[in-house]
């Protein structure tokens, strides 16, 4: 499928290819943006779901800050009746990574506890409503009342501010018993908080890396004693089979509660492609909350707004 791409947004995994950090995989385009949305130029001859001018978004492997970009059909979904097309360019990444995350990689059960760090960020947002939905309790850590307040207001039970004491002696105080599922993209420098809050037999899911990859201590003693699950987990590296099933189910389970506005796609703010330098320091400066749009088309017909 050929989409002409109305919008993209900004990912940490492109903050860190931009820097050199983080190679796209093999076979993947070399140019930033892991989701977008826009309009199907043109479809292969094999593909009979979509059509050409259908409002789309689309997962990626890269190519999102671009005019247009080809994609496999399974990896597309169409955008939800209703919602604003650029609104769609952030939704594909960071939805489905907090999807798989609890459903597909934790296996997240209603009643289960589940501490989400950074909970102010797209990712953290997302995985809030989904686990909700799940029936699960949501507990999210970030960096600020604001972003803790809008978590909450989507669903978090508690919430916990970085910057005021230990969020792990907080959060034992209100749950003794700790949680079932952390997910984790901070890594190295919490890895003594979350083997203090997981409960015994809890799943410790590791998806980013932003308090480093380095841990020193007895982390396996705690491991061992709890029993412990520790899940590293990546979906840009999954293969073109995977990301198809998980878009699918994705689609079945999540995107009815997207149409009836049940779910809520949380938009910090958006800047033209041209100021994508500048999308880039702000997410870097930690000071959104849900995800950055990148504008490469206005919408050029009122049935695509």
């Amino acid at each position: 499928v050929c989409i002409r791409v109305a919008a993209s947004a900004v990912n940490r995994a492109d903050t860190l290819q931009r820097k050199g950090n983080y190679a796209p995989p093999p076979g993947s385009s070399q140019i930033l943006g892991l989701e977008a949305a826009g309009v199907i130029e043109a479809v292969a001859d094999d593909v009979t779901t979509l059509k050409p001018q259908q409002r789309v978004m689309a997962l990626l492997g890269g190519g999102g800050y671009a005019q247009y970009v080809c994609v496999p059909a399974g990896h597309v979904l169409p955008v939800p009746t209703g919602m604003e097309l650029h609104t769609a360019g952030g939704l594909m990444e960071t939805w489905l990574t907090a999807f798989q995350l609890l459903h597909l990689v934790a296996g997240v059960k209603s009643g289960d506890r589940v501490l989400i760090h950074a909970g102010g960020s797209g990712v953290g947002l997302a995985a809030v409503q989904l686990a909700k939905a799940a029936g699960a309790i949501p507990l999210v850590t970030a960096g600020s009342d604001a972003k803790i307040a809008k978590a909450q207001s989507l669903g978090a039970t508690a919430g916990y501010n970085r910057h005021n004491g230990s969020w792990a002696t907080a959060l034992k105080e209100q749950y003794p018993d700790g949680v079932q599922v952390v997910l984790d993209c901070v890594g190295g420098s919490y890895w003594q908080d979350n083997t203090e809050v997981l409960a015994v037999d809890g799943t410790w899911v590791v998806y980013g890396l932003m308090g480093g990859p380095s841990v020193e201590g007895p982390i396996l003693g705690k491991i061992l004693r709890k029993r412990l699950r520790v899940i590293g987990t990546t979906l840009r590296s999954r293969d073109v089979a995977y990301k198809a099933e998980l878009v699918a189910r994705f689609g079945r389970e999540a995107l009815p509660q997207l149409a009836s506005g049940e779910f809520e796609v949380v938009i910090d703010r958006q800047y033209p492609i041209q100021e994508a330098a500048e999308a880039h320091r702000f997410v870097e400066s930690n000071g959104s909350t849900g995800k950055v749009l990148l504008i490469v088309e206005a919408p050029v017909s009122k049935d695509e707004l």
